[in-house]
């Protein structure tokens, strides 16, 4: 695991935007129960101009807030969007192409989409070198998302944030029930073997609550209105953006495109 820098500036994001056919979601692999979620959407190619070129595809059903859209004028480096503020990756530093999870730790989509579709993507793509992932957090449930993601990056100063990020999906229960309170956080903590007292002084100062907030107003001026959210970042910098829990035939085949390139 390593962590990985960006490039660019960007004046004004603008989408333009074509719609295609729908595309039926499918499961390959079931391990965990589904979710809340809202509707099946449209796939849509998307250009975001004056920095990068973005592929949109919105077909399975996702946790939705609030209707958004790309903020103009975003200064410094745009590609910092999809690296920065986030915890450190999964897989080789070298590995062509790069997938960006944006996710809440309550949502029930993000549950479905760890334990129906990631592990075939480690398997076939991340152990093999070709993917390397990032998660970002995009706290919109409520408190104790963003108590759960702070609980993350706590463990990662021990070096187990990946550990801690699966202990948080195996021991989801549903949405602002009280699952991911303090105390359970500090449980699931026992549960992968960190030290106790360490952990619970970075929660109780809240330490990365801040690096919390700046990766979720980092979805917001990406447009993204529900999670789970992904992007997959080619070898030549071009975006794909996969909205919802898809199956792992939609990741496959266009990680297939990408090492066509």
């Amino acid at each position: 695991m390593n962590n990985m820098e960006n490039s660019k500036e960007a004046d004004d994001i603008q989408f333009e935007e074509k719609i295609s056919e729908p595309v039926s979601p499918k499961t390959s692999r079931g391990l965990h129960g589904p979710s809340l979620g809202i509707g099946a959407g449209i796939a849509i190619v998307s250009i975001i101009s004056a920095f990068m070129a973005v592929n949109i595809m919105d077909t399975s059903p996702e946790l939705q807030f609030e209707e958004n859209t790309p903020k103009p004028g975003i200064a410094g480096d745009p590609m910092s969007l999809f690296t920065a503020n986030a915890a450190i990756f999964l897989g080789s530093a070298d590995a062509p192409i790069t997938l960006v999870e944006f996710g809440d730790y309550q949502c029930l989509f993000c549950n479905k989409f760890f334990h129906e579709t990631e592990p075939s993507i480690l398997e076939n793509y991340v152990e093999t070198g070709i993917v390397k992932i990032i998660f970002k957090d995009f706290t919109i449930i409520g408190p104790d998302s963003i108590g759960a993601a702070n609980a993350a990056h706590c463990a990662e100063d021990q070096g187990k944030f990946w550990e801690y990020h699966d202990e948080l999906y195996n021991q989801w229960n549903g949405e602002n029930n009280g699952w991911a309170s303090d105390e359970n956080l500090v449980k699931f903590a026992q549960n992968i073997g960190l030290k106790g007292d360490e952990f619970k002084q970075c929660m109780s100062d809240g330490k990365y609550k801040q690096l919390v907030s700046a990766s979720s107003t980092d979805a917001k001026n990406l447009g993204i209105t529900g999670t789970p959210a992904f992007f997959v970042i080619g070898p030549d910098n071009q975006i794909t953006r996969i909205s919802g829990a898809q199956p792992y035939e939609v990741f496959h085949n266009i990680f297939q495109e990408e090492l066509k390139k």
